[in-house]
């Protein structure tokens, strides 16, 4: 690793940036200018970090497009200084952040690690120490002079993560995040160890370029045994919503009830978009494998296969946000923009 390598640290918030007042013994944000005064092991590395830390730290509850933005506006002003971006982060809404970040940085050449904890910094066990150092010594891994990961990514507990393939799985426990359909990108035991034939590497190089607008008018229909009509009308039928998220059953499946397919109809009549997502946390979507989905078929919804809930949130707003025509919308919905489906 070459001693000129330069990283960003941007801490945005989370459980990862906080350690105890000594007056108070209460916890409170760190200033990472002084990271390595609580993770010295830092100094070892022999490259230079440099942070910058949002003022105020944004709980991760609290997360918007706008935060998205923010993001992708402070990677790009440092692109041309740094070789690689760490992004902490709160752990609730990470997958949707680091989902967002892919799509929006077109021409991505270096990595942009997300990571964050389950206890903080400042704590005896902390796990952050361990996610921060090896999210640092990834998002500066180079060979022949160029990034080993230049993706957007979630490291946590030993793996590196597509960001756009990963969800939180678990509230409590380190390893708190999982990829289902995707195998890691990279598992760090005695050695990082990269799967290099599932790592996105640019074909055409370009220059860096945010795409920054979102068209929020969004919703997520989650499907569950005895839901009412009502409830799906009031859904459908809420004031200027473009599109819907449908989180069906196993392959994709849903009532066949009459009532059902004649509310998303008369939505994808009016101009509304309908892609179908699995409930489950591992699977694709197949529609027409089974008759209770033939009909979502034949109505026009779009399958998403096999794409989490988050990357087809994020990615419907981006593309709603572009301006481009429906038609365009719906069949860019339906295939794989950066890894984010099979």
């Amino acid at each position: 690793m070459k001693e000129s390598t330069s990283i960003l640290i941007i801490y945005t918030g989370g459980t990862i940036g906080m350690v105890n007042d000594p007056v108070t013994g209460s916890l409170v944000p760190i200033n990472f200018r002084h990271i390595s005064d609580q993770v010295p092991e830092l100094r070892r590395f022999g490259f230079t970090l440099e942070s910058v830390t949002f003022d105020p730290v944004i709980d991760s509850s609290d997360v918007s497009p706008a935060t998205w933005v923010r993001i992708a506006e402070t990677i790009a002003d440092g692109y041309k200084h740094f070789d690689g971006f760490v992004v902490l982060h709160g752990t609730d809404t990470m997958a949707y952040s680091a989902s967002a970040l892919s799509f929006m940085l077109s021409g991505l050449e270096k990595p942009v690690i997300f990571t964050g904890a389950q206890l903080p910094i400042g704590v005896l066990r902390t796990d952050g120490k361990e996610n921060l150092i090896t999210a640092i010594e990834i998002a500066a891994a180079h060979e022949n002079g160029l990034p080993v990961v230049p993706e957007v990514c979630i490291y946590f507990e030993n793996r590196l993560l597509r960001g756009n393939r990963t969800i939180k799985y678990s509230a409590e426990h380190f390893n708190a995040f999982a990829s289902p359909n995707l195998p890691p990108l990279a598992e760090a035991g005695l050695q990082i160890r990269y799967n290099r034939n599932i790592i996105r590497y640019p074909t055409v190089r370009r220059p860096l370029g945010i795409t920054g607008k979102f068209d929020t008018r969004v919703a997520i229909l989650s499907l569950f045994p005895g839901i009412m009509r009502e409830t799906v009308h009031s859904i459908l039928n809420t004031a200027g919503l473009r599109g819907i998220i449908l989180e069906t059953y196993g392959t994709g499946n849903a009532p066949t009830l009459d009532w059902f397919l004649s509310e998303l109809r008369a939505f994808m009549k009016n101009g509304g978009i309908v892609l179908n997502v699995t409930q489950c946390l591992a699977g694709s979507v197949e529609m027409g494998l089974y008759e209770t989905s033939a009909g979502l078929r034949n109505a026009g919804v779009i399958s998403g296969r096999d794409i989490t809930t988050e990357a087809a949130l994020t990615k419907m707003m981006i593309l709603f946000g572009s301006g481009i025509p429906a038609d365009k919308i719906s069949a860019l919905l339906a295939q794989p923009l950066c890894g984010e489906m099979s």
